[in-house]
């Protein structure tokens, strides 16, 4: 795995620091930390993270921390590796008020942003007593996964802070569990996971699947809290490469894992590679000893193709959705669009038997179609959404029914849409905003789908951002604009027919909280596809 060289310090000049974020210069490389009146709460480097302004680099605030950056505090600027303080001065930040800068949560507790620049309690700011849990669970989750067959052994950051202090790393915020198979195809590396999956679930355990060879465990903590912890699968190659989930491959030798050894981590001790040396430096470099709280992996391209290619690659925008409709306000609707898409769906042709609406979101056009008396069924990879009219159509018997659907498993999309052709025809397939919102690989996916659904007579509905030729274009929560002679010519490979077809500029709603969006107005296609 490619990583630079950590850079080795040098000065720091012409440092400001104001509401939009950090200038400064420096000849060399610096890896900083941001001390809010004492206490560590970012880390970056000022070359890689910044971008040029002249001489100097301007690194923006980052934005989980822009809710913060309204008062008062000490800022200092001080060298990760060395302790060196390059800069400190009162700021005033945001309104200019005399209230202390806080970085916390409501009750008080200390956050940092990690490694991913995510707000976390980080362990530099807890006690032996409170980081006492976690370690339990480690041990926990490591002693069911032996039960189940498996030689698991801290993985990334747990593993680095073991190995190079006997500690949890300060800057972290969460632990990660790995294991190597004794397989070596990806598709039994795969089949293993699941046997994994459900032999913890047996033993009581909740799981959430990340891919096909990482998934989160969940344990349930003394005070009745639950903690989940990662679990990266990993297999060594016919040609003698180490792949481990998320971010690992490389030339590896099977004795340099097996038999396992151990670390201490905290005073416990846990398994390990045979020779963590080697593995660390697979994970993180050859600079690994090296403290690096800013530390970014830069996987090769190959090694994310082949990752996505054998296990992953299906969850592109399900972290993003899932927040979208965790945070919807049911009470505020948008009663006026569905309505509108409605009429659409009945004005758009012949009266439909059946509706499918693939993205359904809260599926409220499939609920309204169903008391009108079409029958639908809502597909969508995000089953938060459309959860409380799933309980609804249940509760009050309608025609209307709702799956968890992912359209970037070709498996999946061809055996839905197989299912679904056998209900007989005509149908309408709705994608409102979906090819706009997936990936060009979720696009193949949904014009196979629409080829089967729809060629005994029906027709598929799309609806879809596009590039405005004039002045800028809103972002709509998760969508990205699509150029029209590009969807076109897609639709045209499967032997889609565009029968009708216009543009709307519409005025764009309120982000729901954690979604991103833009005010302003943005435009969209409306078409009518067939196929013979």
């Amino acid at each position: 795995m490619a990583v630079p060289h950590r850079p080795a310090g040098g000065s720091l000049t012409g440092v400001r620091i104001d509401d939009q974020g950090i200038l400064a210069s420096s000849r060399e490389e610096l890896v900083l930390d941001l001390l809010v009146d004492g206490r560590r709460v970012w880390s970056f480097w000022l070359h890689r993270d910044g971008e040029p302004r002249g001489a100097a680099s301007f690194v923006a605030w980052p934005p989980a921390l822009h809710r913060f950056l309204d008062g008062t505090a000490t800022l200092a600027l001080v060298e990760h590796a060395t302790g060196q303080v390059h800069h400190e001065a009162e700021v005033r930040l945001g309104s200019g008020s005399d209230r202390r800068i806080r970085v916390e949560t409501e009750d008080g507790k200390p956050l940092g942003l990690d490694k991913s620049n995510r707000l976390a309690q980080t362990f530099d700011t807890r006690s032996a007593e409170h980081v006492a849990p976690l370690l339990d669970s480690i041990e926990e989750v490591l002693a069911a996964l032996e039960r189940a067959g498996i030689q698991a052994f801290p993985a990334y950051g747990t593993l680095l802070g073991a190995v190079r202090g006997g500690k949890l790393i300060g800057h972290d915020s969460d632990a990660d569990i790995g294991y190597v198979s004794s397989h070596t195809h990806p598709v039994d590396v795969i089949r293993e996971s699941y046997r994994i999956q459900r032999r913890l679930a047996e033993m009581g355990y909740e799981i959430t699947r990340y891919s096909g060879a990482a998934f989160k465990v969940d344990v349930a903590e003394a005070d009745g809290s639950v903690r989940g912890l990662d679990v990266f699968g990993g297999f060594l190659t016919e040609d003698s490469h180490l792949v481990l989930m998320g971010e690992i491959r490389t030339p590896f030798r099977r004795e340099w894992i097996f038999p396992l050894g151990t670390t201490t981590l905290e005073g416990r001790t846990l398994p390990a590679p045979a020779d963590t040396d080697r593995f660390l430096s697979a994970t993180y470099g050859p600079h690994w000893r090296t403290p690096d709280p800013a530390f970014h992996f830069e996987t090769p391209e190959t090694t994310h193709r082949r990752l996505n290619g054998w296990f992953r690659g299906t969850r592109v925008g399900r972290d993003g959705w899932d927040r979208v409709w965790s945070r919807a306000d049911r009470e505020h609707a948008d009663l006026q669009d569905v309505t509108d898409a409605l009429e659409w769906v009945v004005g758009s042709g012949p009266a439909p038997v059946h509706l499918v609406d693939i993205g359904c979101g809260r599926g409220e056009l499939v609920d309204a179609a169903a008391r009108r008396g079409i029958p639908g069924v809502g597909l969508d990879f995000s089953p938060r959404g459309f959860a409380h009219l799933a309980e609804v159509a249940a509760a009050e018997q309608l025609p209307a029914t709702y799956r968890r659907f992912n359209l970037l498993e070709l498996r999946q999309s061809l055996a839905t849409a197989a299912a679904l052709a056998r209900v007989p025809g005509p149908r309408v397939v709705v994608a409102r905003h979906l090819a706009d919102s997936t990936t060009p690989t979720g696009r193949d996916h949904l014009w196979r789908m629409a080829q089967l659904l729809v060629r005994d007579g029906g027709r598929l509905l799309l609806e879809f951002q596009v590039e405005a030729t004039e002045g800028p274009t809103a972002r709509v929560r998760l969508q990205h604009p699509l150029r029209v002679p590009r969807i076109r010519r897609e639709l045209a490979a499967r032997g889609g027919t565009v029968v009708a077809e216009s543009q709307h500029d519409l005025v764009a709603p309120a982000a729901p909280s954690g979604s991103s969006g833009t005010e302003g107005t943005y435009r969209i296609a409306r078409w009518v596809v067939t196929w013979q």
